[in-house]
């Protein structure tokens, strides 16, 4: 179980939430006021997600709560053209995870958001994590390995793999696609590759709600 000295209350991480504008240059929305999660989407896929759009329309209804700032995918796509350093120091992709639904999150030491979420972000890979889901959190610091790597220990998070890219290429691309404004932005991928929903803020990622959401994106579409 995690320190519980070191996990931030729901209500700071949402109240930190507010404050990723300044971090974005633009005003945003990441929490909705009714907490009963996102509607009114149709999504489409193309055609390397057949399955993708359907998905997404069933965890709509689950986005909520202290999930409730993910978006559903309006269109159910592959995720591409993200380059980043594994564990090891070697480059990967995310074909690395094929087979996996993968939830990708961006962070930095310098985010102070982010920094308060990283706990609960290992919480749910300990709990969940295995052959069919891992947490992807990537770090952007620029510079040596020394600063993250620090705080992980600081922190006590020892569950998420260390992946990392000192360029930021990885949140550029991002920010080209729409999904990326500030940090920490978070995406949730199926087992191949194809964008569920995004998020930019934190969230309280042990909660159930939270919980309920990957389970949900783990269970096989209707009628597969």
């Amino acid at each position: 179980m995690p320190d519980q000295k070191k996990r931030p209350p729901a209500l700071k991480l949402f109240a930190l939430a507010a404050l990723l504008g300044v971090i974005a240059g633009a005003a945003a929305v990441y929490v909705k006021e009714t907490g009963s999660g996102n509607g009114g989407v149709t999504p489409t896929a193309d055609a390397s997600c057949p399955l993708a759009g359907q998905k997404v329309a069933s965890l709509t209804p689950v986005m909520r709560g202290q999930v409730a700032a993910m978006t559903p995918a309006d269109k159910a796509r592959p995720i591409g053209g993200l380059d980043f350093a594994g564990p090891d120091g070697k480059p990967l992709t995310l074909a690395a995870f094929a087979g996996k639904t993968v939830l990708v999150n961006l962070w930095a030491t310098w985010c102070v958001p982010c920094r308060e979420e990283m706990p609960a972000l290992n919480a749910l890979q300990q709990t969940l994590g295995g052959d069919r889901f891992e947490v992807v959190a990537i770090n952007i610091d620029t510079g040596a390995d020394d600063k993250p790597k620090a705080f992980l220990d600081e922190v006590g998070v020892h569950a998420l793999g260390y992946y990392r890219d000192a360029s930021m290429g990885v949140f550029n691309t991002l920010k080209k696609e729409g999904l990326a404004f500030g940090l920490p932005a978070t995406l949730l991928l199926d087992e191949k590759g194809c964008l569920l929903g995004s998020m930019n803020g934190p969230a309280v990622w042990d909660s159930d709600d939270a919980k309920n959401l990957i389970e949900a994106a783990l269970a096989p579409p209707a009628g597969s």
